[in-house]
């Protein structure tokens, strides 16, 4: 055993020396060469992104304290689960299919982008007019808590985000990252120095919870429109389908497209039940301040997560051109590394878990150390979850990850439902570490699923 772990350490320290004499000799030829460099742009963008969110996540939880922030993190997890309502599967299609096309028959990716696009604008549409229909009696019956006008400029900021993230696809696509790294550091730094001032000006100057919330949301959403703008605009000039004339899918492809994308349907629905129903249901049941203790934690395991996962994302368009024992390769040695930072990172969070709050949050926020110790285990499945389910997309096995995830929000729910109510008997602290249970439980229940199935 210590013979096998030695192994694979040294296996892992040559791949460390080749990736550094690659950046020294400017050689990114070959498949290797190429996720090298894709990795280094995802690095950077996702530094970018999640150092700009942590700091952002800092500033507005040091400066609303417990309270507003879980109103504004409340308003925020409904938004993005209205969100469901835009994609079903059409952004995860879109990168496949234009991976697969845009190097050899750019007029054929340009096809699949136009006929994807109609369906995704229209369901954006459809989001938002959800979010106006159905936010008043959220708000109020609900979750009985002053979120309706943030609620109601969400029909605003959801569109802006996916128009900033849709054209990512093609990007993605083309193996270039730079345009997403400016967008996002164009994000980042309008939400760095809008909001914080915002923030403070409201608070002194506005007395109403929701209007000073609606404000927010418009904010942030303008930060997303012109970074939106800025990807559409190097569309435009870079030309990444080489100036091809769109060609219209024929009846077989349109079929196959729509083979993929009804399972990733039923994914994008059980998807959002996954990622955000702990806060939907602690919305109903808790106080706004033990929510923004909960996505005080929640947050910072997160951003973590996404960095310790950069290699997913770099990884796909590599993935989906590679097959047998080349893919296997790839995928172990990806595997392998994010196994080895997610156990190290896991250990670090848990440890210092006490430092970490008090330091970013502030002493009002010590009351998520708890959460933060017991959420720290995610550090382990969420990168590995990325991983595996890019490598079921790339290759087009969207229905195993599909049946795996419905019924791991099955029991996601189940279990938060179980557990909540377990906790509310005791205090609403309990019913929180009872929702952070339920996730843990659920999250590795579909990682085993994906690992199981996945030569099969």
């Amino acid at each position: 055993m210590g013979s096998m772990k030695n192994n694979f350490i040294k296996t892992e320290a040559k791949d460390a020396k080749e990736i550094f004499n690659r950046f020294k000799n400017k050689d990114f030829s070959g498949n290797e060469g190429r996720a090298i460099k894709n990795s280094s742009w995802q690095i950077a963008t996702t530094l970018v992104t999640k150092i700009g969110s942590l700091l952002f996540t800092i500033i507005i939880a040091r400066l609303m304290l417990p309270e507003i922030y879980g109103l504004y993190g409340l308003a925020l997890s409904t938004i993005l689960f209205m969100g469901i309502f835009s994609d079903f599967g059409i952004g995860s299609a879109l990168m496949t299919f234009i991976s697969k096309t845009i190097d050899k028959t750019p007029e054929k990716a340009k096809g699949y982008f136009y006929y994807l696009t109609k369906y995704k604008i229209s369901l954006v549409i459809l989001s938002s007019v959800i979010i106006l229909f159905s936010a008043k009696w959220l708000a109020g019956t609900y979750y009985s808590k002053p979120i309706y006008y943030a609620l109601l400029a969400g029909a605003i900021y959801l569109p802006m985000t996916l128009f900033s993230g849709y054209l990512d696809s093609i990007f993605t696509a083309k193996n270039n990252f730079r345009p997403q790294f400016i967008k996002e550091l164009i994000v980042q730094i309008l939400r760095l120095s809008i909001l914080p001032l915002l923030i403070i000006y409201f608070l002194a100057k506005v007395s109403s919870v929701e209007i000073y919330l609606l404000w927010i949301f418009i904010a942030l959403s303008f930060c997303y429109f012109i970074g939106g703008v800025y990807l559409l605009i190097v569309a435009k000039l870079n030309h990444p389908f080489n100036k091809a004339k769109a060609q219209k899918l024929n009846t077989k492809e349109k079929n196959e497209l729509i083979k993929f994308i009804l399972p990733l349907s039923v994914t994008a629905f059980s998807g959002a039940f996954f990622g955000i129903i702990d806060q939907i249901m602690l919305g109903h049941y808790v106080e706004s301040q033990f929510l923004g203790f909960y996505q005080a934690a929640f947050n910072l395991i997160a951003a973590a997560s996404t960095i310790i996962a950069f290699s997913s994302t770099a990884v796909f368009p590599i993935f989906a051109r590679l097959k047998g024992k080349s893919l296997e390769r790839g995928f172990k040695k990806t595997r392998n590394a994010t196994i080895l930072i997610s156990i190290a990172a896991a250990i670090f969070t848990f440890t210092l878990a006490p430092f970490i709050i008090k330091i970013i949050y502030g002493i009002e926020y010590s009351s998520a150390i708890t959460y933060l110790k017991i959420l720290s285990i995610l550090l382990i499945s969420f990168p590995l979850i990325n991983l595996y389910t890019t490598y079921y997309m790339s290759q087009k096995r969207t229905k195993i990850f599909s049946i795996l995830l419905v019924f791991s929000t099955i029991l996601n729910i189940i279990l938060n439902y179980i557990f909540i109510n377990i906790g509310l008997q005791y205090s609403m602290s309990y019913a929180v570490i009872g929702a952070c249970t339920a996730t843990i439980i659920s999250r590795y229940f579909y990682l085993g699923g994906l690992v199981l199935f996945r030569k099969r």
